[in-house]
């Protein structure tokens, strides 16, 4: 049979894929900007009809309605979206405290349940092969592992390159849907994630490898980057901030002693503009997740930086990312991977840079997000040993190799104004025991 015959005949519709998952599966979906939204919306549609499902998904960009509710599915996440929060922190939905390149091997382990796999996909090229476009991640890892592979092929899907890739004949049952890729937003830049973007650029040299997230202080710090040379990209995630930065040349590769020339990424997450200029494009180079994310890996970059966001930090240089207290707000993610690989850099030239707003306002009330010491029940995602840099919209503080008292004097000296002295009080109360 060739392929097109066995992709003619095996095209389901949305209905007919759910009722295709048996009782006791564990099931895992593509995450992101690569959910099949297709799909997860029949599974909202019918989850009465399932018994003793688990289901496995991380950053869920669709509305969720199953997770949660009163039916027989179980859901667990390593980092939480919007639709799901409320759910993980109610009890009625699971964690699981993980970094993001051990996920494929907790597929291929039994650890994570993965009996079917839902995933998005391209149509087929003309050898039959289709591209997750978004997300390779641990999407590879669960189209190898499950019994059964239903894919949502959608011609809105960019094709990108790389480890992403399999034949029709590696997936069981076809949904055809055209639909609109999940596209997310950044906020308008404030003055504090400008100033933070030109902090963070000055420990950017030419030539370097760059990670970064998503979100304001990201997209801040590619904004001030349209001097610099030749750099190039070794992320988690690429989103809409590298776009300008590539056509215009100063992102090219050109010094990378890792995959040069590629921009090297395991998922994708933006708006139309990035789908729009990864598709197609031979310098993206999407690979599984405990590959771009191995930090072994990441420390074969030249000159690696490493940029990620905070929730909070204490003057012993302690980082809360995924957490407010006890509960869980999204996941680690990579930044402990990539924080790892910028350190174990084999040129010793790697920096791990955590970048934040110094204050937030809350009910009218300005708190520092800097505090003396982490309280009772914060969770911990970076240590202070993987901390190079601490950098707010007042400055740079280096922290690598200093001592108790010398990285607690420059995080005080980039913390709000208002809140200098407190902090040197509560340090000799709390820290020094004076």
């Amino acid at each position: 049979m060739s392929w097109k015959s066995y992709f003619d005949e095996n095209i389901i519709s949305p209905k007919e894929a759910i009722e295709m998952i048996d009782e006791g599966t564990g099931v895992v979906i593509s995450p992101a900007a690569g959910e099949p939204h297709a799909l997860t919306r029949a599974l909202n549609e019918y989850a009465d009809s399932l018994k003793n499902v688990k289901v496995m998904q991380l950053l869920t960009t669709g509305d969720g309605t199953y997770v949660g509710d009163e039916n027989d599915i179980d859901f667990e996440t390593c980092f939480i979206g919007q639709p799901v929060r409320k759910a993980v922190n109610e009890g009625k939905a699971d964690f699981i405290p993980v970094f993001f390149h051990q996920l494929p091997e907790m597929i291929q382990k039994d650890a994570i349940k993965c009996d079917v796999a839902l995933v998005s996909a391209t149509p087929p090229d003309e050898e039959g092969y289709v591209s997750f476009g978004t997300a390779c991640d641990y999407t590879v890892a669960a189209v190898r592992k499950a019994k059964f592979v239903i894919a949502q092929i959608n011609d809105r899907m960019p094709y990108t390159f790389g480890e992403n890739r399999v034949h029709v004949s590696e997936i069981n049952k076809f949904v055809l849907f055209s639909e609109p890729i999940f596209e997310s937003f950044v906020p308008e830049l404030g003055e504090n994630d400008k100033q933070i973007g030109k902090y963070c650029a000055q420990l950017i040299d030419d030539g370097a490898t760059l990670q970064l997230g998503i979100g304001a202080i990201p997209n801040a710090v590619l904004a001030q980057l349209g001097n610099k040379k030749d750099l190039g990209i070794h992320s988690e995630l690429i989103s809409d901030g590298v776009v300008e930065l590539a056509k215009s040349g100063v992102v090219n590769g050109s010094k990378k002693s890792f995959k040069p020339g590629k921009m090297v990424a395991t998922f994708l997450m933006g708006t139309q503009k990035l789908y729009d200029f990864v598709d197609g494009n031979p310098d993206i180079e999407m690979r599984e997740v405990n590959h771009c994310n191995d930090p072994r890996e990441i420390a074969n970059n030249s000159q690696m930086i490493c940029i990620n966001s905070c929730i909070k930090a204490d003057l012993l240089g302690q980082v809360v990312s995924d957490a407010i207290g006890c509960r869980q707000f999204s996941g680690v993610g990579g930044q402990v991977d990539f924080l790892r690989g910028a350190a174990m850099a084999k040129d010793g030239l790697g920096k791990g840079i955590i970048a934040m707003e110094s204050t937030l306002e809350k009910n009218g009330k300005l708190i520092s997000k800097i505090v003396p010491c982490l309280d009772s029940g914060d969770i911990v995602t970076t240590s202070r040993q993987d901390v190079d840099y601490l950098v707010t919209e007042y400055g740079i503080a280096e922290l690598k190799w200093k001592t108790v008292k010398e990285r607690a004097e420059a995080i005080i000296n980039v913390a709000h104004p208002d809140f200098r002295q407190w902090l040197k009080d509560e340090f000799e109360k709390q820290i020094m025991c004076k």
